[in-house]
């Protein structure tokens, strides 16, 4: 009976999860910091695929520096933005960045090569 219940209580929970449908559009396309955002990486190029020194070198000295047992974050601040930068191990090892979020002071997100701009220009 235990099962069941269970079964019936997930079966609901993954009905929430359901797709939009095609033809209407889902919450956040086209809005900087959102999922559609993310894949478009023009502006990154100097910093995806960097390592610590680059940073380092590109911002000045990480606000954060966030040890994870698989990678790391680095936090850079600036006026205009907060940048992190994600860091995990490529396949020889070496810590990389593979993935940057961008928002301002208040939260809201930015564009993250704007940011990323921004911080090095200060």
């Amino acid at each position: 009976m235990r099962n069941i219940a269970a079964l019936t209580a997930l079966t609901l929970i993954c009905a929430g999860c359901a797709a939009v449908p095609s033809g209407q559009p889902s919450a956040g396309v086209g809005v900087p910091g959102t999922a559609s955002d993310m894949t478009d990486t023009r502006g990154l190029e100097g910093v995806l695929g960097s390592n610590e020194a680059t940073l380092i070198r590109l911002f000045g000295k990480p606000r954060l520096d966030v040890v994870e047992p698989v990678g790391r974050k680095l936090q850079f601040i600036g006026a205009p933005c907060i940048l992190d930068a994600y860091l995990y191990p490529d396949r020889q090892g070496r810590e990389v960045v593979t993935h940057v979020d961008a928002r301002r002071r208040d939260g809201a997100a930015v564009d993250r090569a704007a940011c990323v701009a921004a911080l090095q220009a200060k």
